[in-house]
């Protein structure tokens, strides 16, 4: 008998990437001194990231909301400097601010009472963290359009 040499298979390991979720605002220019967003969930850390596209906001909508999309930016350590018309590049959001801005977005985009708003961007602001995760995880899954009415109706009482 003659020995036969021993055949090694190799195999390729997939490995885990440690790639954490956050978000991207894009600012996209309107008319004269306007812009609008396009907010993305990432994951990931560079350009190239898996991301998919939350929602996209008009400037009318900006113009409602501004103050809660600069405190997203303050609490993700930019500062608010960094939202101008102008801006090409893409400015990442922590995890926890930009679960909250996408509550807000999603919420008041078919809202154009100014009050509503308001109390609206109000009753998000003072939620929990693990409350904003619980609404956000309801406002993007398969019932989203009545998730979002119940919210903005727990939130301002108003139905119309």
């Amino acid at each position: 008998m003659t020995a036969q040499p021993k055949r090694i298979q190799r195999t390729r390991h997939l490995t885990a990437v440690a790639a954490t979720r956050a978000f991207r605002i894009t600012v996209v220019p309107g008319r004269a001194d306007t812009f609008g967003l396009v907010l993305d969930e990432t994951y990931g850390e560079d350009d190239n990231a898996l991301s998919a596209r939350v929602t996209s906001v008009s400037p009318a909508q900006i113009g409602r909301i501004t103050d809660a999309v600069f405190a997203a930016v303050r609490g993700s350590g930019h500062a608010p400097s960094v939202l101008a018309f102008t801006r090409k590049k893409q400015i990442r959001i922590h995890e926890a601010e930009g679960v909250r801005l996408a509550l807000i977005l999603l919420t008041t985009a078919p809202i154009t009472k100014h009050a509503r708003v308001r109390e609206i961007v109000a009753g998000i602001n003072a939620m929990s963290v693990e409350e904003t995760y619980y609404w956000y995880s309801k406002c993007i899954g398969a019932e989203s359009s009545r998730a979002r009415k119940a919210l903005r109706i727990l939130l301002s009482g108003d139905r119309d």
